[in-house]
């Protein structure tokens, strides 16, 4: 199946999920490994779900919010492994994704994360009040701990892989855009992002769907050779 034809049908498969919440507000989850492509597939779902049924629909909240700042992690002595689990407050965002299901008739203000700054920013995203879907994406939603409190928040996961040598080129490539050298980069992936890599795919058995990012799209993973 094509990669776009793939996206058309995931997208209608949220549809229906939405709307067999009835009244209240259906979440998915998108979780993968670092560079697996789940900002990406989440944004094109959401534009995806947005022409079928309206803007104010769908709304996309990154778990990235959620980074501790610098000054959180320098405090716990964790700078250096910045983006692993306990870098992040989990239950922090497990409590926003159930007042995301609970509270539907008012909006609901998220924190972003600013890439420039390498910061996380408070009331960068909002979730408008009558949006029925919507759908987050971060690298832990299926591990253990603090972080089952958030996947027990969603309605699925789906979990999001690639090709592995061009994941790497492209988290190298996003370290240097923000501020690191090459070869800091590069030594960045290996002992950051590679540790995170192992654990985030050690817990992928407990994901509702595997979608395999292609050089066209998508491909469902019923759909692999």
């Amino acid at each position: 199946m094509e990669g776009m034809d793939v996206l058309a049908d995931l997208a209608e498969a949220l549809v229906e999920q939405a709307s067999d919440a009835g009244s209240g507000r259906a979440l998915l989850g998108i979780a993968g490994v670092p560079g697996a492509g789940k900002s990406t597939l989440a944004e094109a779902l959401v534009a995806e779900v947005a022409a079928r049924r309206g803007a104010g629909w769908v709304a996309q909240v990154p778990m990235d919010g959620f980074h501790l700042a610098d000054a959180q992690l320098e405090r716990i002595g964790l700078r250096d492994r910045k983006g692993a689990p306990p870098t992040f407050d989990a239950r922090g965002y497990a409590a926003l994704l159930r007042r995301l299901r609970e509270d539907i008739d008012r909006d609901v203000y998220a924190p972003g994360f600013e890439r420039a700054l390498e910061q996380p920013l408070a009331g960068a995203v909002v979730v408008p009040a009558g949006v029925r879907l919507v759908v987050t994406e971060g690298n832990y939603l299926l591990l253990e701990g603090d972080w089952a409190e958030a996947r027990a928040a969603l309605d699925a996961v789906w979990f999001v892989e690639g090709d592995d040598a061009l994941r790497r080129q492209r988290l190298v490539a996003r370290h240097v855009e923000f501020g690191k050298s090459a070869e800091h980069a590069e030594a960045w992936v290996a002992a950051v992002d590679d540790r995170n890599t192992e654990l985030v795919r050690a817990a992928a058995g407990g994901a509702d769907r595997v979608v395999l990012a292609v050089d066209d799209g998508w491909v469902t993973q019923s759909d692999w050779p």
